[in-house]
């Protein structure tokens, strides 16, 4: 039998008056009532409270409450649930009947948890490791987007690229034979990818690695240049932001998630996340996380696939109120197939001719994989000393080893100095070797004191002071390649290696050490209600050295920051900002007499609108940046009176400006209460400026001139559909020149001179989701489970992305997956 609150019959209500009754006389009474949505809708499990008796409860699934032995009197009472804007009401506790029913908008900040340019009401945890300020993404005066665990599972991504798209302006590099990520923005190839703050693959060209996302608790992308928060930018894509993969850890909650994907390419997945509250003061919280997964490559050959097992455990301490000890540990073993790819078939490599790979047909060889340990430890401690001032400290330390066996595709009758086929053009030589053997050891120290909102008068102040260590140790090791056969790349490939090869011989030993420190400040000053001021400076070292080459360079370097958000309208600010970051060059950048060039500085300003449209329903933000890099380090070449060629010369100078600008534009809400949506678009213009390698006027190699991306998702909230939600995404990247543009006979990783490069063609990907909660189903046992349906590329788009005429790689064709839930 149903209870139906407000009917003349109605038990509670009885309930309640007997209640009201027996506490006549102790001068405490009971309230009690419904709270239910602007829709007329019952809302379960909303926290119903009177915070300053420590009185609760919460909502039956009807949206009933009621609660008992309140002081007679006037209190204050709160509503708080997740996905409704938080209410409170005054109340007066009398012996009559004392019934308070409640109404609850939908959230005025957008999109709650699937947020892209921030958490409603709290910090993301871990951004301050980037940004070193406890404010919100919106209230940061770089442009930061936030993808949530929420909006992960949503689209079920599974890779940073496939998160990333909803984000205006990221984009994939390459992956260089699909074994590892390497993204950019603003047309900076390989911004840097870190966990939890910290740089995993060091590599200067940004080449990223592979993460699991059962572990992933959001993702934090920070466009333009980043000095005054992480100090030198030790990568090529460094101005263009950086991307920091976040992984859970507790939330003192007491839950168990375990999932299972299965679909295309025998892919085979299950996870799991639990998470409990050890003792009874509640002091302590445990949180394990893991993930298992096989699946073929699309390809779909028998042999040739993926395999990785991934574990992240996590304990919280609280000791008391005012301290919070936080100790994470992650660890990755990554195993898969390594893809040589397809070719350009045009013998001059003139125009685009990429050769379609029939669906089943492979280019490498069974065996040859890519193997990835990654192992990142994270302690963070947090002090409250005073109220809004506290003490935060991090200590983050990453180790990652890699080893491969890969497939390389070389033309038959290569030019080495041309780089291109001369004259077959379907003809290649394909060998294998061991490659990408290198150990990374990554660690970042940090300690800053934290002021946040202190108040002085009509000056309300943030403010930053801190300290910061970074390391790394790298070694490296290459071997020599073997030649195996030669095939016709249009013809039925053999991927089984021909009988026995011989061993590989190591070529040579690498090892490098650099180390900088950094001492920071950074203050946010808000003057009144509309005017906020940003400045700060961070003053760095940077040491580099490498034992066996026995070099070592030192260097220091400045960096400002400064900017100012104005709101000039309730809704809408305006914000400009100036910062740069400085790239440390090693020793082997030296002029012609043998001294070191010294560090690369690049320059930032952005500005734009920040705004929120029908009650923050919607949210708009236009940001429009100008990068310049000038006095860039450039490798001298000097002409060879025998050959009449350009040579590169083993000493640098500086010259040249590389610039780029554009405009991003994000707009992120929900159109109807139950209708959510984003939208980003970027135009990038990126360009050699008054530079001697490449002509005036060109884009750097792989840099789209637009990007669009739009997501859609609808949730059914009435009648026999409710539970059922429908999404749909689109991601455009434009063409983009496979390779730089050098100017007369330049010599320049291997590119024709004065060829003007031809471009990748542009792809659009649609994927779509289907999910189902059985949450309001009678059934208490099938409550607990929830199912996905994911369809991916469903046009079947064929698109590329390479590194110049290298690791030519398909994304991956439309496919589909089913993942099943069960909450506990």
């Amino acid at each position: 039998m149903k209870i139906k609150l407000f009917s003349g019959n109605s038990i509670l209500t009885i309930l309640s008056l007997i209640l009201i009754s027996s506490f006549a006389n102790s001068q405490v009474g009971v309230a009690y009532g419904k709270v239910i949505s602007g829709r007329k809708l019952p809302i379960p499990n909303v926290e119903v409270k009177i915070g300053d008796l420590s009185i609760e409860t919460k909502t039956d699934k009807q949206g009933n409450y009621i609660l008992s032995n309140i002081p007679y009197g006037t209190h204050t009472i709160e509503f708080i649930s997740e996905g409704f804007i938080p209410e409170e009401s005054q109340i007066t506790i009398t012996e009559e009947s004392n019934v308070y029913n409640k109404t609850l908008s939908y959230p005025v900040k957008v999109l709650e948890q699937m947020e892209v340019f921030g958490y409603r009401e709290e910090q993301p945890d871990k951004l301050d490791a980037i940004t070193r300020l406890p404010l919100l993404p919106t209230e940061q005066i770089q442009s930061i987007s936030i993808i949530s665990q929420k909006l992960i599972e949503q689209q079920g991504n599974l890779s940073i690229s496939e998160a990333t798209r909803n984000v205006a302006g990221i984009y994939t590099y390459a992956t260089y034979g699909g074994v590892r990520e390497s993204m950019s923005s603003r047309g900076f190839r390989g911004i840097p990818v870190l966990k939890n703050g910290v740089r995993i693959h060091t590599d200067f060209r940004g080449q990223g690695f592979s993460t699991d996302f059962s572990g992933v608790e959001s993702i934090q992308v920070l466009k333009g240049a980043n000095s005054i928060n992480m100090g030198s930018a030790a990568d090529l894509g460094s101005p263009g932001g950086i991307i920091n993969v976040v992984t859970k850890s507790p939330k003192f909650k007491e839950f168990g998630y375990v999932t299972v994907r299965v679909g295309s390419f025998n892919q085979v997945r299950p996870t799991f996340d639990v998470e409990n509250v050890l003792g009874k003061e509640g002091k302590v919280s445990f949180r394990l996380n893991g993930a298992y997964e096989n699946v073929r490559t699309f390809q779909n050959i028998e042999g040739i696939g993926q395999e990785k097992f991934y574990i992240n455990p996590s304990l919280a301490w609280r000791p008391d109120n005012k301290t919070e000890i936080i100790l994470e540990m992650d660890y990755l073993n990554d195993v898969r197939a390594f893809d040589p790819g397809t070719v350009n078939l045009d013998p001059d490599n003139r125009i685009n001719d990429i050769y379609e790979l029939p669906m089943d047909r492979f280019l490498g060889f069974k065996g040859n994989n890519a193997i990835q340990k990654t192992t990142t430890y994270t302690a963070r401690f947090k002090r409250d000393i005073a109220p809004k001032l506290y003490l935060r400290g991090a200590v983050y330390i990453a180790d990652y080893d890699s080893d491969a066996i890969v497939s390389s595709i070389r033309a038959i009758d290569k030019n080495d100095s041309l780089g291109y086929n001369t004259i077959e053009n379907s003809m290649y030589k394909r060998s294998i070797g061991k490659s990408n053997v290198r150990n990374d050891k990554s660690t970042v120290i940090q300690m800053d004191l934290i002021g946040h909102n202190i108040k002085t008068g009509i000056f309300k102040h943030t403010f930053q002071a801190g300290i910061d260590f970074r390391s790394t140790y790298l070694k490296t090791e290459s071997f020599n390649s073997l030649i195996v056969d030669t095939i016709n790349v249009t013809e039925e490939v053999n991927n089984n290696l021909p009988g026995e090869v011989e061993d590989f011989t190591l070529t040579g030993t690498q090892e490098s050490n650099t180390s900088g420190i950094g001492i920071s400040a950074q203050e946010v000053l808000q003057i009144g209600e509309r005017v906020r001021l940003f400045g700060g400076v961070r003053f760095g070292t940077s040491n580099s050295s490498s034992p066996l080459a026995n070099t070592n360079v030192t260097g220091t370097f400045v960096n400002p920051i400064a900017g100012a958000m104005v709101k000039v309208w309730k809704d809408l600010s305006l914000f400009g900002s100036y910062t740069n970051s400085t790239n440390p060059r090693t020793a082997a950048y030296v002029d012609v007499d043998g001294n070191p060039l010294g560090n690369e500085t690049i320059s930032q300003f952005e500005a734009g609108i920040k705004s929120s449209w029908f009650k923050d329903r919607l949210r708009f933000n236009a940001t429009y940046y100008f990068i310049t890099n000038k006095g860039m380090n450039i490798r001298a070449a000097v002409e060879n009176p025998v050959t009449d060629l350009i040579e590169l010369q083993n000493y640098y100078f500086q010259g040249g400006n590389d610039e780029r600008k554009g405009i991003e534009l994000e707009l992120v809400g929900r159109v109807l209460e139950n209708l959510e949506l984003i939208v980003g678009y970027s135009y990038i213009d990126a360009q050699y400026k008054e530079h001697t390698t490449f002509v005036p006027g060109s884009s750097p190699n792989g840099t789209p001139s637009h990007t669009l991306n739009a997501y859609l998702n609808y949730s059914f909230e009435t009648g026999m559909m409710q539970g059922l939600s429908i999404g749909a995404g689109f991601y455009y990247l434009g063409d983009r020149p496979y390779n730089d543009w050098t100017q007369g006979n330049v010599e320049y990783h291997g590119i024709s001179p004065n060829l003007e490069p031809w471009n990748n063609k542009a792809y659009s990907l649609l994927n779509a989701q289907v999910n189902y909660n059985f949450k309001n189903i009678n059934n208490e046992t099938l409550q607990n489970f929830n199912v996905r349906f994911l369809a991916n590329n469903i046009m079947n788009t064929v698109g590329y992305d390479a590194y110049r005429t290298s690791f030519i790689n398909r994304v991956t064709p439309r496919n589909f997956s089913v993942v099943i839930g069960y909450r506990f």
